[in-house]
């Protein structure tokens, strides 16, 4: 059994986050020789609620039946603390353990942060369009978040970890390869002007209007229902409402972020494959990972946990992302709940757990 137990109900996250790092444990890197992990738990007393820090954003997790599990994963020169958690429904709890990762060898990653009814010109097409979180007023929702919780993150950790990625729909047209820095090009301050003017031009060149609802729905006498939700379902992105071409517009990283000209966009089309090989080069085993929305594009396209999980150490930043919400005026309920659901196979940690610490030059 490993000595190193912190209840966490006794002291506060950023604290706990930060206190391992005192203790000299470290283990080799990737290629030396596999150690043998002591799966054993120790129970957790009174534990406070996770992913607490913002119940505006996230949805407390209250389970109690909580165990505490050795170190995971003990980087030699450990300088970024990144406490953690899982579900599991054999050991009929929430399993926590500290992680000592290196910086340099970590990358922040966002899943799509859409530059959508934020200034920029891309907008929800009227009057019955849909993007991003759906609507207007929602999309703001999601904006208020990427600056309050994100954007504060990845400046938190911008300098000391090995890079900060954004992912986006589509490929890398001349527009965007002109704004961001992407993995074979890195635009000067002139070439990025003129990108955003030419972003500017195009995108607000563009006609948001698409059809109205329907106003009539043939429907038979034996399906109804089904007849139903055939012609009108609940969501529909389609050129029908969207217009044609709202799709193939260049979609920008969202203004609520500020990019830093070394920060890397990706983009969808371009492949999982390449984004990994990307990462490899840059010496990169660890992610942390940002970006919307929970419950579908930050778990399922290029930049998503399905993919980075099966070759890199990923943690879900749990209180840096936001579901949809249908039928809900807050976010808070549907992101804890996919956050819970992603935690079966996916480690998960919050903002206030992560703290970089720098190596004392003996270390």
């Amino acid at each position: 059994m490993n000595s190193l137990v912190f209840p966490p109900s006794s002291i506060r996250p950023r604290f706990l986050a930060c206190l391992i790092s005192i203790v000299p444990m470290a283990v080799g890197l990737a290629g030396e020789s596999p150690r043998l992990y002591d799966n054993q738990f120790v129970p957790v007393r009174n534990p406070a609620p996770l992913l607490a820090d913002h119940p505006e954003w996230v949805e407390p997790i209250r389970e109690t039946n909580r165990w505490e599990a050795p170190v995971l994963v003990n980087d030699t020169g450990a300088d970024l603390m990144v406490r953690a958690w899982r579900w599991s429904y054999n050991a009929r709890g929430i399993i926590e353990m500290p992680n000592r990762l290196r910086a340099a060898q970590t990358a922040i990653v966002m899943v799509h942060p859409w530059g959508i009814d934020d200034g920029q010109g891309w907008v929800t097409p009227e009057p019955a369009g849909v993007a991003d979180f759906c609507t207007p007023e929602k999309n703001h929702i999601a904006g208020a978040h990427t600056r309050g919780v994100i954007d504060p993150f990845h400046k938190s950790l911008r300098g000391k970890v090995g890079a900060i990625l954004y992912s986006l729909p589509g490929s890398g047209d001349s527009i965007r390869r002109s704004m961001y820095r992407s993995f074979s090009h890195r635009p000067g301050p002139e070439e990025r002007r003129q990108g955003a003017l030419e972003l500017d031009r195009k995108l607000r060149s563009f006609r948001y209007r698409g059809e109205s609802l329907p106003a009539v729905l043939r429907l038979s006498e034996d399906k109804p229902v089904v007849d139903y939700f055939k012609q009108f379902p609940g969501l529909d992105s389609s050129a029908h409402y969207n217009n044609t071409g709202f799709w193939d517009l260049p979609i920008p990283v969202t203004r609520d972020i500020d990019v830093h000209p070394d920060d890397v966009v990706v983009y969808d089309a371009e492949g999982y494959e390449k984004l990994k090989h990307y990462l490899q080069a840059q010496g990169i085993r660890h992610i942390l990972l940002t970006g919307y929305a929970t419950d579908m594009c930050y778990a399922r396209t290029c930049a998503g946990y399905e993919n980075l999980s099966k070759d890199f150490n990923v943690f879900l930043v749990g209180d840096a992302t936001l579901a949809t919400f249908p039928a809900h005026v807050t976010p808070k309920f549907s992101t804890s709940a996919h956050i819970a659901f992603a935690s079966l196979n996916q480690l998960v940690t919050q903002v206030s757990w992560i703290c970089y610490v720098p190596a004392s030059p003996s270390k």
